[in-house]
This record gives C-alpha cells, sequence and structure tokens, in this order.
C-alpha cells in the first residue's frame, strides 16, 4: 500500500510538472515566433500589442531555457516508466492527468487564438495572420496529437513506440531551432547593461535639463556651471551631476543665450534602436547619440513659448 501511494504521489508529480512546463514551453515558443513574425513583417499603422517586442522575446526565451528541458525530462520519466510497467497504462492518474493536460492545453491555445484573430479584425496585415494562426495551429497540433494517440495507445509495456521518439527528439531540434532564431535577435547580457547604464546617464541629464530651465525661469540666464544649478535647485544632488559609470562631473557648455550643450560619455548607441516603422520612445528620442564622449545640445524656453508647445497625446 505505501509502494502504490508513492507511485501515485510520484506519477501526480510528473504529470502536473510535465503540464506547467509544457504550458510555459507552448507559450514561450508562440512569443518567439510571433516577435519573429513582428521584427521581420512591419506595418507602419500597426497597434502597440503587434510590434516586436524585445522585452517580449527576452522574456520567452527565458521561459524555453527553463521550461523546455524540464518537460523533456518529466516526459522521459513518465515514459519510462510506462515502459518498464512501474506506471499501467490503464492508471486513472494516466487518463484523468493526460486529458487534463489536453484540457489546460486547449484553453491556452483557445485565448491565444482569439488574440490572434483580434489583432487580424484590429487591422493587423494579413500575411502576419496567417503566419501566426499558423503558429498556434501547428503548436496545438503537435500537442493534441501527441498526447490524444498516446492515451489510446493499446500496448505500452516493453513495447517501444516510434512517434515517442520522434516527438522527443524533433522537440529538442525544433527547440534549438527557435531558441538559435530568436537570440539573433536579442541584444547580449552586456548589451543590455550597457543600454540601463546609458539609461541611467539619460536620467541624470534629464533632471538637469529641467533644472537648468528652473534655473532660467527664476534668474533669466543661463547657470555658468552644473554646481550653480546644484546649489540653486533642491533636488539636484552631487550623485546626479556624475556619470554613473565614468564618475566624472558632466559637462554644462552655453551655446548663447539660450542654448548649451550637456557632454558625457555613453556606452552604445541609441540612434538605430528602432524599426523604421516602429514610432520611437518621445523620451529617447531627444536624447539620441553615439557611442562614447556625446555633446547633447538643448535650449531654454521662456514662458511664453513654454504656453505654445504642442500638447503630446
Amino acid at each position: 500500500m505505501d509502494s502504490q501511494n508513492s507511485n501515485t504521489a510520484k506519477f501526480t508529480f510528473l504529470y502536473l510538472l510535465s503540464l506547467v512546463s509544457l504550458a510555459f514551453f507552448a507559450v514561450s515558443v508562440g512569443i518567439i515566433l510571433f516577435q519573429l513574425i513582428n521584427k521581420n513583417i512591419t506595418d507602419i499603422v500597426e497597434s502597440y500589442n503587434t510590434r516586436y517586442s524585445i522585452e517580449a522575446l527576452r522574456f520567452a526565451l527565458s521561459a524555453m531555457i527553463v521550461s523546455a528541458p524540464v518537460y523533456l525530462v518529466s516526459v522521459w520519466q513518465i515514459n519510462k516508466s510506462l515502459f518498464s510497467g512501474v506506471l499501467s497504462k490503464d492508471s486513472a492518474i494516466r487518463k484523468w492527468l493526460t486529458y487534463f493536460i489536453v484540457l489546460v492545453t486547449s484553453l491556452i491555445m483557445i485565448g491565444e487564438t482569439i488574440g490572434v484573430i483580434n489583432n487580424f479584425l484590429n487591422g493587423e496585415l494579413t500575411l502576419k495572420f496567417i503566419l501566426k494562426s499558423a503558429t498556434v495551429l501547428i503548436i496545438a497540433g503537435a500537442i493534441f496529437y501527441y498526447y490524444l494517440r498516446d492515451i489510446k495507445r493499446e500496448e505500452v509495456e516493453n513495447k517501444k513506440d516510434g512517434l515517442i521518439k520522434i516527438y522527443f527528439y524533433a522537440t529538442v531540434i525544433i527547440s534549438v531551432i527557435i531558441f538559435i532564431a530568436g537570440i539573433f535577435f536579442v541584444e547580449s547580457p552586456m548589451e543590455a547593461r550597457a543600454r540601463r547604464f546609458d539609461n541611467e546617464v539619460v536620467n541624470r541629464l534629464s533632471m538637469i535639463e529641467n533644472a537648468v530651465q528652473q534655473y532660467y525661469t527664476e534668474e533669466n540666464k543661463l547657470p555658468e556651471s552644473l554646481e550653480m544649478v546644484k546649489e540653486e535647485v533642491d533636488y539636484i544632488t552631487e550623485n546626479d551631476l556624475r556619470n554613473p559609470i565614468t564618475k566624472k562631473i558632466f559637462e554644462l557648455k552655453i551655446l548663447d543665450a539660450k542654448k548649451y550643450e550637456l557632454c558625457t560619455d555613453f556606452q552604445r548607441s541609441n540612434i538605430n534602436d528602432s524599426d523604421p516603422y516602429e514610432s520611437k520612445d518621445y523620451f529617447a528620442s531627444n536624447w539620441e547619440h553615439d557611442a562614447g564622449y556625446q555633446c547633447i545640445e538643448k535650449k531654454v524656453l521662456d514662458n511664453n513659448e513654454k504656453q505654445l508647445m504642442p500638447v503630446r497625446f
């Protein structure tokens, strides 16, 4: 009885583990393929959720790296137990949890299909709709075919099934291909870290720009140095005036009565970050820069000029 209870707990764990890892695996594969489609087929009128997203691609690759091995190992353990007879083909656990896996997969794929159709009705390109629909159907079809055929097998003990081997190796090969295809469009961890450093630099420069504008509004002239800005504007600290990487003070260069430059070092260029048809981030577009030492020109505004500035929605 203890051995039976132990096996029941073990196989319940394996089936539920395979279910959870399969869900992450299937969804991550779908996201990767969707993002590859979004990356290579662009549309000037596409909505935000149908554009290429490096964050979504990065998350999907991370999920795939973890979920794919877990899923394959758990399925291998289940099939090994079926082959040895430790797990009976007529086991209630096998039948109930296999159909439960099919049910959960169905719900996920129904949700994905609804999203694809909704994007199409919202004006997404027909080609993108066809490719994304095919992606969902292929993923769902492969999962359904494997599990529904597996549960109907008459002989499993000491009976090798070529489908299992094909499914296993095909999953490994396809996963590797999709992962390699996705990794080509994801920046390396070093590039991602450099981007984050530059974003912090831009955040500090933006604070300084606002402080310079405040100084000009109050004094009706540009400050002679950033030290004067720090003394007159309460929210600017010594740390805000330094590049977080080089630790050097940002440079302020006065060009004329209203124009000035803020200069510092950047890790990378952000000029070509966006796709041709992707609307560039408004904040980033005000701080375009190449790698290395760069000076970005800025201009202070009078009160009447502020009132004439266009409102952005």
